[in-house]
């Protein structure tokens, strides 16, 4: 027959094996995503809300050492052959919702929380990639220029790197009347003369992430005449380099701003496993 002390002793023994895997598993970052479950094209995809915003985590089926993941700044499930070529590398595919502020500070701070959830609650590498398209590239870069210690890489495609550009129109751009005004009321600007004048564009900012090393390629149309490559991708290709930056282009000749993306984004992905899991050719 056991003693109340060998009794006791089998009891605190199993409440410790019941607790056990919950705090193991707090403590790798596998807490499971929230919201609503559903399928994308065959992954796992979780919807949930961080900072009042809507995001979604789209779950590789076995994610590779380090949990590294990419971050599509905007326009989701366009042209998707990077992202769904690194789900099947085991990367995890995050965004957030926020096409209607156009890269200002407050998306940063959005971006920031988000960061914050994946990194601390899930478990996902410290460095993340980012994917800009067309105006994404504002964000992308904003969030990249404040955050260059978290960075893997950034991937731009036909990106806008200077608002003034697009939409302001302020050059050989068409612009986007509209869109210019949300630009104002996004910025927080008094008046266009403000805008004009706001010296934080991708292209103003470039120093962080050049002291940083962090490796930027960018695919681009040469006819593009809505985000023009001299107003932005190559301003931002000549001012990074002579920082000491490091950049690869890939130019699409006779291509105007769309389609995004390569038909076989085999460039693309090769260059983002070289900045994060070591692989690629």
């Amino acid at each position: 027959m056991k003693s109340v002390t060998q009794i006791t002793g089998l009891f605190l023994l199993a409440v410790l094996a019941l607790n056990a895997a919950p705090y193991c598993e707090a403590a790798d970052g596998d807490a499971p995503f929230p919201g609503k479950k559903s399928d994308y094209r065959g992954f796992e995809r979780y919807d949930f809300t961080v900072d009042q915003r809507p995001v979604w985590v789209v779950r590789p089926k076995e994610a590779a050492a380090g949990k590294p993941w990419i971050w599509r700044a905007l326009f989701w499930d366009h042209e998707p052959q990077v992202d769904v070529a690194l789900l099947n590398k085991g990367f995890h595919v995050v965004y957030m919702e926020a096409s209607d502020m156009y890269g200002s500070p407050t998306t940063v701070g959005n971006w920031n929380a988000f960061y914050k959830e994946l990194t601390e609650k899930y478990g996902f590498g410290k460095k993340v990639v980012i994917e800009g398209l067309s105006r994404g590239g504002l964000v992308s870069y904003n969030w990249g220029e404040a955050n260059p210690e978290k960075v893997a890489c950034i991937y731009g495609d036909a990106p806008v790197c200077d608002f003034k550009s697009w939409p302001g129109g302020k050059g050989k751009s068409k612009g986007d009347a509209g869109a210019w005004q949300v630009i104002l009321k996004s910025y927080k600007f008094e008046n266009e003369a403000a805008a004009l004048a706001y010296d934080k564009n991708p292209i103003d900012n470039l120093k962080p992430l050049a002291d940083a090393k962090v490796p930027l390629i960018h695919v681009v149309g040469d006819a593009d005449d809505v985000v023009p490559v001299a107003e932005n991708t190559a301003i931002l290709k000549e001012r990074y380099e002579k920082l000491g930056g490091k950049m690869e282009l890939i130019v699409k000749p006779g291509v105007g701003h769309h389609p995004h993306s390569l038909k076989d984004p085999a460039p693309i992905v090769d260059f983002i496993l070289k900045c994060t899991t070591g692989g690629g050719k």
